[in-house]
């Protein structure tokens, strides 16, 4: 079983330092709702990287939000329930649609410059959204935009303390509520942190699998730390894979954002054949986990290691102002994109699942919340629409916000301790643990998945639970141990799921099954594995 705690500590040894919140990560989840907290409150925010280094920052099409006369909340919601395969909570995309453009107002007030088009916000769309909704800034460089405007406001915050480079390694929880946290700073010093609340905004965890678009912090932190401390988590078995992630000799798999395709892009085989009409009407604008599973079965037919994305019809120099970043990496690596065709393959992209919260962020423990991707909000279903991540960060970023002004101030607590008396040693080093992981999740629990392959990996798992019982210090076996918590959650949610779903495809059951499957499965320490039935419209 895995432990509650990773490491041995007793508090009464340890440095305290109190906080009236909290934040732990900062992409657009932890910066945005750091600024709100600390409009009336000392807010605390812990980054395990620098105050810009997030999942965010590399966010390239954009903010979904309606802003145009020509769209409405209501058609935002439905393409979102459609992506979402039947597993979105209505209410939290309610919540989303109808919040979302305020919230997009507030980001421009923050200092977020959004791209313009003779004076008006432009828009673009992208796959499975039925109007142009798509806010986007510096052609494909939004979430680097936001997190700059979002971090100098944090930075220049007298309410806000930004601790960098600085590894939180479990919450702390007592009587069924979180008191706060146990960090480790950059030189191997343990501190403990209390707070009125912890508000989780670490991000996902796509480092589960070899090929990922995701940076390197991406281990699954927070969602780890909620689980071992003994909250719900849902719906881990809905990992999103991203269908166009540049596949080049040298190149890392960099992200080719689903507006390209927005604008126009085709999809073609290694014959040069175009390909996606065979799989879904919607071509290449259909839901990211249509896209994906067509490409992996082009690939396998044509025994190639990747396909090609073709935009070269466009105009060039329209090309290299809606895609700056993009054309430049690309060309970094001699690829022109307006007139070669770029190879790509799917990469694991975002976790829908994640610490199971209600409408306003609240987790299945008390005075702990989370928000942006480490949070099961509803909004997701089996498979995100399209640039919804950002719209969902500050629209429940400012719902935890509105429930604090409604929080008790934390009571006294006694002093905690904990010892399992660790003192084994990791049998190899944790670099190829964790590659041997994520080789496992490829396998096994990728794009495509089987019963049988995914007790394989189950069995391989189970044999790198070892680091529960070492003594682990750095952040590197920190992460290890998160990400091994992470896989083992993936993968036991999707050998229960007994059909296909959005981002879950098992070929040993590749129908959606209504009748048995359409809920949630949640997962906890104690109790272990149990379903949760949907809610209706």
């Amino acid at each position: 079983m895995i432990p509650r705690y990773l490491v041995d500590f007793d508090v009464a040894e340890l440095t305290k330092l109190e906080a009236d919140v909290l934040i732990i990560g900062s992409g657009i989840a932890g910066l945005y709702t750091a600024i709100k907290a600390a409009e009336d409150r000392n807010v605390l925010l812990i980054t395990k990287k620098a105050l810009m280094e997030s999942n965010t920052r590399y966010a390239q099409g954009g903010i979904a939000a309606v802003t145009s006369d020509e769209d409405t909340p209501a058609s935002h919601m439905q393409d979102t329930l459609i992506a979402g395969a039947g597993l979105c909570e209505p209410e939290a995309v309610r919540a989303l649609v109808h919040e979302g453009p305020e919230g997009i107002q507030e980001l421009i007030r923050l200092g977020t410059a959004f791209d313009r088009e003779d004076g008006e916000l432009a828009l673009t769309r992208e796959g499975a959204h039925s109007h142009r909704r798509i806010l986007h800034a510096n052609g494909d460089a939004t979430g680097y935009e936001v997190v700059r405007a979002l971090s100098e406001q944090v930075a220049a915050h007298p309410a806000i303390e930004v601790w960098e480079e600085c590894m939180v390694i479990d919450l702390l929880t007592e009587h069924g509520e979180c008191i706060g946290a146990l960090v480790q700073r950059p030189d191997g010093e343990r501190l403990y942190v209390t707070a009125n609340a912890t508000i989780l905004c670490s991000g996902g965890s796509g480092q589960l699998f070899r090929y990922t678009t995701n940076p390197d912090i991406a281990t699954g932190d927070g969602i780890a730390m909620a689980y071992r401390a003994g909250a719900a988590v849902r719906d881990m078995e809905f990992v999103q894979f991203h269908p166009t992630a540049l596949c080049y000799p040298g190149a890392p798999r960099f992200l080719i954002s689903e507006a390209v395709r927005g604008e126009g892009a085709m999809l073609r085989n290694i014959h040069g054949e175009r390909f996606m009409e065979q799989y879904d009407s919607r071509q290449e604008l259909a839901p990211r986990d249509i896209v994906a599973r067509a490409i992996v079965h082009e690939m396998e037919r044509t025994q190639a290691t990747f396909v090609y994305l073709d935009i070269t019809h466009e105009p060039p120099e329209r090309v290299k102002q809606r895609f700056p970043t993009i054309y430049r990496t690309c060309l970094s690596f001699g690829l022109d994109m307006t007139t070669d065709w770029i190879p790509i393959a799917p990469a694991a992209h975002y976790m829908m699942g994640g610490v199971q919260t209600n409408l306003y962020g609240e987790s299945s423990i008390a005075r702990l919340f989370a928000c942006g991707e480490v949070s099961s909000t509803g909004v997701h279903g089996a498979n995100r629409l399209a640039s919804n991540s950002l719209s969902e960060a500050i629209v429940f970023g400012s719902r935890i916000i509105d429930r604090l002004h409604s929080l008790p101030p934390l009571a006294g607590h006694t002093l905690l301790a904990y010892g399992d008396n660790r003192a084994e040693l990791l049998a190899s080093s944790v670099v190829e643990e964790r590659h041997r992981l994520q080789e496992t999740m490829v396998r096994y629990a990728g794009v495509r998945r089987h019963g049988e392959g995914l007790q394989a990996a189950l069995d391989e798992l189970q044999g790198q639970m070892p680091i529960f019982k070492a003594a682990v210090t750095s952040r590197e076996e920190i992460e290890f141990a998160n990400l091994l918590t992470c896989a083992l959650l993936v993968t036991d949610g999707a050998l229960l799921r007994e059909e296909s779903r959005g981002a879950h495809y098992r070929e040993d059951f590749p129908k959606t099954d209504d009748s048995v499957w359409h809920k949630h499965v949640q997962q906890r320490r104690e109790q272990g594995i149990t379903e949760e039935c949907v809610h209706d419209i």
